[in-house]
């Protein structure tokens, strides 16, 4: 599904991307095409993507693709969701040890709806740093391992 939606592919891409999208949300999806849970959030995004239009501006973005944000943001995982504000990066406490991405799917398109908004909003204020609307069991949980540390 991700074919209708916006693909970056390339670093310099990305970065004007997350450079020029002011006043609104900047979803990155990170995650592989073929991949069947990427497949799902792909669909979720775009069903949503024109509802979310005036809050937020959805990308996908092949992991495999450009390597030099897969590594930067530690996505070891598929799919995973970055999202930016004014060039900002903006976190997300899901709950989990890892405030930087949201792995894999949301559950629901209302899932999504609300995680935007609350990022909108918040960054809005000048938060970088943003609370999950999401109930706790609505979150994957995960582990973290850390290589050669």
């Amino acid at each position: 599904m991700s074919y209708q939606l916006r693909q970056l592919t390339t670093k310099k891409q990305i970065d004007a991307a997350i450079r020029d999208t002011e006043d609104k949300v900047l979803l990155l999806r990170f995650g592989k095409d073929s991949d069947p849970v990427t497949m799902q959030l792909d669909n979720t995004l775009m069903k949503n993507e024109q509802l979310l239009s005036k809050m937020a501006d959805i990308y996908c973005v092949d992991s495999e693709a450009v390597p030099i944000y897969t590594q930067y943001f530690d996505i070891t995982m598929t799919p995973a969701t970055v999202f930016f504000f004014n060039g900002q990066h903006i976190k997300v406490d899901w709950g989990t040890p890892d405030h930087t991405k949201f792995i894999g799917s949301f559950r629901c398109s209302q899932d999504l709806i609300d995680v935007v908004e609350v990022v909108y909003r918040g960054a809005m204020k000048g938060k970088l740093v943003v609370m999950s609307p999401l109930e706790a069991g609505s979150v994957t949980k995960y582990s973290l391992v850390y290589k050669d540390i």
